[in-house]
């Protein structure tokens, strides 16, 4: 995780006011470490209130190329079903298109 070829992001969303984690963070955030060469997700995280929340998503996530956006949505909106989905869709999104800025300056 610590190659000189990885990179982090933070993609963030806002997700509904009576959300656990708008009321502990105010944002959604999801955190990815990511493979410049192989554009692969090697690690992840995000704010949660429940630890499974967290371990849930990275399992989710890591593997995943963040350049296949269309893919990585459609793993989280059919095995995803807490109640930041959205947020969660939401936030990769941001945090694809910070990636896509990066590689194609």
């Amino acid at each position: 995780m610590n190659s000189k070829d990885t990179i982090y992001i933070i993609g963030d969303a806002r997700t509904a006011a009576n959300n656990p984690i708008m009321q502990q963070y105010n944002v959604f955030f999801v955190g990815l470490v990511i493979d410049k060469t192989t554009h692969l997700i090697v690690d992840a995280d995000c704010s949660s209130t429940i630890s499974l929340t967290a371990s849930f998503v990275k399992h989710l996530l890591v593997g995943q190329s963040i350049i296949n956006l269309d893919s990585v949505i459609q793993e989280i909106e059919s095995r995803y079903f807490g109640a930041s989905q959205k947020a969660l869709s939401i936030a990769f999104k941001n945090a694809h298109i910070k990636y896509m800025k990066i590689i194609k300056p």
